[in-house]
């Protein structure tokens, strides 16, 4: 679980990134959470951009969440930022505050 610190400088590292999964007209399915992960794996920190289920964003954003073992950073809009901390320690690209 993120404290509000880590949230809060997790949400000034991501500023600048680029949505890199849409969601799209077929919702959440095994293949986007695939992406994601894969995403998550390379990234540790993404943000994923509703195209279409804006309405649903919420429940979508649960799904994700607890099928990608992810963390909730934000939402700003219809851009959902999460964070995933790689295993390795030399791999992990951001360090959080304590």
């Amino acid at each position: 679980m993120l404290t509000s610190k880590q949230k809060k400088y997790l949400k000034s590292q991501a500023h600048a990134l680029k949505p890199l999964v849409l969601v799209g007209k077929s919702g959440v399915n095994s293949q986007s959470i695939k992406n994601i992960n894969e995403a998550l794996a390379h990234h540790e920190l993404i943000k994923i951009k509703f195209i279409a289920f804006k309405t649903e964003k919420d429940e979508l954003q649960e799904s994700i969440l607890k099928e990608t073992n992810s963390e909730f950073v934000g939402m700003i809009g219809h851009v959902l930022t999460i964070y995933s901390q790689a295993e390795e320690k030399e791999d992990r690209k951001y360090t959080l505050p304590i």
